[in-house]
């Protein structure tokens, strides 16, 4: 009998358990519903995050003094003051407004820009003396402000996180500084090992509108993806190369003359500034440092 007793006791036990594992998980995945619906892109489309926007800022500063110590910054306020002044233009178009961009550029040969998580944007001067025109600049950096809009790199970091961490590391201390350390640590890793095809896709795709949107011509997305082909043939550091899964460079250009061609006629005073950009670049340095100290 206190063996069958012990048999029933234990099935009630089990039952009762699987009960409250399954309400524990509804109210996470409640949770997580409720709190973590947020913009990833133009017409309002949305995505679900555990990691806010303040955990995301604090993350993204503390990857950005990592950069910022271990780089050759350009000590230039000329250029600060130009890419903060196109970056914000964009900003302002953008379907993500409430972060504190920030901008600047890495005195190296490699062809390469990229963004952290919270809004820092960083430009290589390899990358800007390969452009000809303001119009290439703005696409450049329309795109990396679309990595940030889009949440590509919160994105990759909560997937690298719960495979690490766990998924009740990640809810539990959303807000914590055990949070912001680990995924700091493992951010820059992730930064610097590119997107999949599809965040590339998603991020051009976003770009040229805001660039259009922001008063620049977007055919400066077709020239910038044109350099960055013929760039490709003698270069292993440019961007699109970084990882495999990085779409062809002649596809971006294809897909960024159809969604061109579906705009319509291009109305307005669409820029490319040429001059202007002509003589910003005149300011680089002749010959690079390495990005590194």
């Amino acid at each position: 009998m206190l063996h069958l007793l012990s048999k029933r006791h234990n099935r009630r036990s089990a039952t009762v358990s699987q009960a409250l594992k399954r309400v524990t998980t509804l109210l996470v995945v409640s949770a997580v519903t409720l709190a973590s619906c947020v913009t990833t892109g133009p017409g309002g489309k949305k995505s679900f995050l555990l990691i806010g926007t303040g955990e995301e800022v604090a993350i993204g500063a503390q990857m950005n003094i990592q950069i910022q110590t271990e780089s050759q910054m350009l000590a230039d306020s000329v250029w600060q003051n130009y890419i903060t002044d196109i970056g914000n233009r964009i900003v302002a178009v953008s379907d993500r407004r409430e972060l504190e961009y920030q901008f600047a550029v890495i005195e190296s040969d490699q062809i390469n820009a990229f963004a952290l998580p919270g809004g820092y944007i960083y430009f290589y001067t390899g990358l800007l003396k390969l452009m000809d025109n303001e119009a290439q600049l703005a696409a450049v950096m329309s795109h990396e402000i679309s990595h940030v809009v889009a949440r590509h790199g919160m994105k990759r970091m909560q997937t690298a996180l719960i495979a690490n961490y766990g998924y009740s590391f990640v809810f539990g201390n959303s807000g914590s500084s055990k949070l912001r350390d680990a995924a700091a640590g493992i951010g820059l890793s992730l930064v610097f090992a590119g997107y999949s095809r599809s965040a590339e896709a998603e991020a051009d795709r976003y770009g040229i509108g805001y660039m259009r949107l922001a008063g620049y011509n977007p055919q400066g997305a077709v020239g910038m993806f044109g350099h960055l082909a013929e760039a490709g043939a003698s270069s292993s550091n440019v961007f699109e190369k970084l990882t495999a899964g990085h779409p062809d460079t002649q596809s971006r250009i294809s897909n960024a003359k159809k969604q061109i061609a579906a705009m319509g006629e291009l109305k307005g005073d669409l820029k490319f500034n040429r001059e202007v950009y002509q003589r910003m670049k005149s300011r680089l340095p002749v010959s690079d440092t390495t990005a590194t100290k």
